[in-house]
């Protein structure tokens, strides 16, 4: 009796996978003549559950709470709402589908091999070998998804499952995780915004924070590296595999393509299995430049006598440039500040860099890239951030929310019209000086981006500027005495 049972629930796992089987090789013909996104990853979440309740498992239906988006007519969207998230199964994958792409983000698209695979770098193809299943996938692996200009300049890259495969050459018992250096690489603020961030989120949520990875990257060009070597040696022991100029083809145990972003400089902690934040990062960051750097930092700071401000100057010609750099530094010096001006330039190490701001109690500069070196500063550390007409938001979005993540006493010092170069270009009646926020409305352009960003200079009210800096000049001593007592 009990032996017949067990036929009877074996014939129905055997009917159900092949009801699966079928559904997939439906699907996959389904994507070939409509193809929308959504159907792919909703469909594939049916597929599992039929699946899951042959192999008695959990399902990802019944596992995850992250809302599927199905788009509808004129822009509107529908949205499909599933059970609360069990944060430990929300990245469990399916082992019965060897390949899934997540197609369901704004800002990125992320594929998954879950079985060997084998890459062969002149064609930019990962091949899956499979007797039954005909496949291909398509992936450009940089979270600007939305971005068309931008994204074309992105290598798109082919996963392909099918019964012939090219032979391997080099073996690597290691997964792979693929993305691209691409983009806007160049500019440090998007270096991290677009790169590193969303690199530890996709390491610490695909591959649970293991360092036993390869990465396989294209536009990894070699001052890229050279600037980033400490920080790309922590999140992989193994060499770089560059995706432009490698012809061998390498074999892996599984890959994963692209990086999982949560928006402009964050870590969003349900987002993630391990409940991560930027404050996490930030502490990645520190191990990964400075191992020796607290014995060397009390050793500086018992000899320090007066509070450290860094002051961040933007190269002449940039826009937003501080026109009164010195004033404003001998302001600081005169209010009870050391202060280093710190101009960031292509040569600049960051293992140093760093070293410099986050023994520092005070970092002070224009809304621009350089001030992504914010993240450098320790928790508790006072970040002033000068707003330019018109770029509220962005300063806001950058650099004002991080800043209250990571725990600074963060301060935020909008310019008036009189600080601004613009009023020597357009009247202070005009609304793009009166009023940026309605000129601008929802369209930042190039044309706007050209005003507010690049033709706009500051020269700060000394006299009105002098009240945060005292204000600074109070919470830096506050930390020096409380980390004077705990040394």
């Amino acid at each position: 009796m009990t032996n017949s049972g067990r036929v009877v629930r074996n014939n129905d796992s055997i009917q159900l996978k092949t009801l699966a089987l079928v559904l997939t090789r439906g699907l996959d013909l389904l994507l070939r003549t409509t193809s929308p996104a959504f159907a792919l990853a909703h469909s594939w979440l049916e597929i599992d559950h039929v699946m899951a309740t042959a192999e008695k498992r959990p399902s990802i239906l019944s596992a995850s709470a992250r809302p599927l988006v199905r788009p509808g007519y004129g822009g509107e969207s529908e949205v499909l709402a599933i059970k609360p998230i069990r944060k430990q199964e929300l990245f469990q994958f399916n082992k019965t589908r060897p390949i899934l792409c997540d197609r369901s983000h704004n800002s990125h698209d992320t594929c998954e091999i879950f079985v060997p695979t084998v890459l062969e770098p002149t064609t930019s193809t990962f091949f899956v070998m499979d007797p039954i299943v005909n496949m291909v996938e398509k992936i450009r692996p940089y979270p600007r998804k939305l971005e068309k200009s931008t994204m074309s300049r992105i290598r798109e890259l082919t996963i392909v499952s099918g019964p012939k495969g090219p032979r391997c050459e080099v073996q690597h018992k290691a997964s792979a995780l693929v993305f691209s250096a691409g983009g806007y690489t160049g500019n440090f603020f998007h270096e991290f915004n677009d790169g590193f961030i969303p690199l530890y989120i996709t390491i610490n949520s695909l591959f649970n924070g293991e360092d036993d990875i390869v990465l396989v990257i294209s536009k990894s060009r070699d001052w890229w590296i050279n600037k980033y070597s400490d920080l790309l040696q922590s999140f992989s022991k193994h060499p770089i595999i560059n995706l432009d100029n490698d012809t061998a083809t390498h074999c892996f145990s599984s890959a994963k393509l692209g990086l999982i972003t949560h928006g402009f400089m964050t870590i969003h902690p349900k987002l993630n299995p391990k409940s991560l934040t930027l404050s996490h990062f930030r502490a990645f960051l520190e191990k990964s430049y400075t191992k020796k750097l607290n014995h060397r930092r009390i050793s500086v700071e018992r000899s320090l006598i007066r509070p450290q401000l860094v002051l961040v100057s933007r190269p002449s010609g940039a826009g937003r440039v501080l026109l009164n750099t010195d004033e404003v530094k001998k302001e600081a010096e005169n209010v009870g500040f050391d202060v280093i001006l710190f101009e960031p330039s292509a040569t600049t190490t960051l293992s140093s860099t760093f070293e410099m701001i986050n023994m520092s109690h005070v970092l002070v500069g224009v809304h621009g890239a350089a001030l992504t070196h914010s993240l450098f500063l320790r928790p508790g550390s006072v970040f002033i951030q000068v707003v330019p007409l018109g770029v509220g938001w962005l300063a806001e979005v950058c650099f004002g929310n991080p800043a209250r993540d990571l725990g600074f006493k963060y301060m935020e010092y909008r310019i008036s019209s009189q600080e601004s170069s613009l009023v020597e270009k357009y009247r202070k009646e005009e609304m793009i000086i009166k009023d940026p926020v309605a000129y601008r409305g929802q369209n930042w352009s190039n044309d706007i981006m050209e005003v507010y960003l690049k033709e706009q200079n500051i020269r700060l009210d000394l006299l009105r500027f002098r009240k945060y800096l005292k204000k600074a000049y109070k919470k830096s001593r506050r930390i020096m005495e409380k980390e004077g007592m705990q040394n």
